[in-house]
């Protein structure tokens, strides 16, 4: 399998397309650090709240999304790509034969219920798959729909999010979480305002996807760097904070256990001058070493 071709042609295509070829050719590179795709997001809430139709929409993935509840019992996972039209602009500037997007896993995690804790429902199987992801994205209902089913018979944002959060700190889990509100742009919406940051979405009309991604992916605390050239342009995700031989063993390993120096400059620098070897004229590409925080944005050459 050409890994490279698989990738490029993913990108240039939708969204499951991207999904499929990144899940299947990430982990077939030797010395490839799959760390960018390590940190991942639960989706998370009540039954028939629109999980797995919101993830259906993230990914476009065959997952179970009927109208009734506990109809996903296994938790599904799909790696998402992050909109980034820096990249684009980068990809364009360097004339790159290949685009490569950093992306987001998420993972679509069977409905929680009052006493899920305590083992109510599927309980201890949510909750220990909860307990495996790094942040959470926790859906709530604010449509009204007599068609769709309400696990409590009622349509109450807050009540569920109380619920929800309750079984979580019963359990002890304490996540950073991003609070999803599923809305309906054919229906009739709740007002609410919920105790944390929020993004408003329709999955069926496909309005707030991007934000949310975006947003998830700030809620792991990670930034994303870039490598362009000719042959390709690449965006890269480190945690905040990270050092450059931290941020380099994203790409491979021999990027932190043999880093040198790095040659930095930031988008907008780079941008702004045209390219990289006008960048260079006017002083804007710098040497780095190995103190250096890398921070979003940087476009960086990693020499070992």
């Amino acid at each position: 399998m050409d890994v490279e071709l698989v990738l490029r042609e993913a990108y240039e295509g939708p969204r499951e397309k991207i999904s499929r070829a990144l899940s299947i050719c990430l982990p077939a590179q030797a010395g490839y650090n799959r760390k960018m795709s390590k940190l991942s997001v639960g989706i998370v809430g009540l039954p028939n709240v629109g999980k797995s139709t919101l993830f259906n929409a993230l990914t476009n993935k065959s997952v179970p999304a009927e109208n009734y509840p506990f109809c996903t019992i296994d938790p599904s996972v799909g790696i998402v790509p992050v909109p980034d039209e820096r990249l684009d602009k980068l990809a364009a500037l360097s004339k790159s034969k290949k685009v490569i997007p950093a992306v987001v896993e998420f993972v679509d995690i069977a409905g929680l219920v009052k006493g899920a804790s305590e083992g109510e429902g599927l309980g201890n199987k949510f909750l220990s798959n909860i307990r495996e992801v790094d942040a959470i994205v926790e859906v709530v209902r604010i449509f009204q729909d007599p068609g769709v089913i309400h696990v409590h018979e009622k349509v109450d944002p807050l009540f569920d999010i109380e619920i929800i959060n309750l079984e979580l700190e019963k359990a002890g889990i304490k996540k950073p979480t991003l609070y999803v509100l599923n809305m309906s742009e054919a229906a009739e919406n709740l007002d609410i305002k919920v105790p944390g940051p929020s993004v408003m979405i329709d999955p069926v009309f496909g309005t707030g996807l991007d934000q949310l991604i975006t947003e998830s992916y700030k809620l792991l605390d990670l930034i994303t760097f870039f490598t362009t050239g000719e042959d390709e342009s690449r965006a890269w995700t480190t945690k905040r904070n990270a050092t450059a031989p931290e941020a380099g063993k994203s790409i491979h390993t021999d990027f932190q256990e043999k880093f040198i120096r790095a040659q930095v400059v930031s988008y907008r620098d780079l941008v702004d001058a045209g390219s990289m070897v006008k960048a260079r004229e006017k002083g804007l590409l710098r040497t780095e070493g190995k103190e250096y925080i890398v921070q979003d944005g940087d476009v960086v050459e990693f020499l070992i």
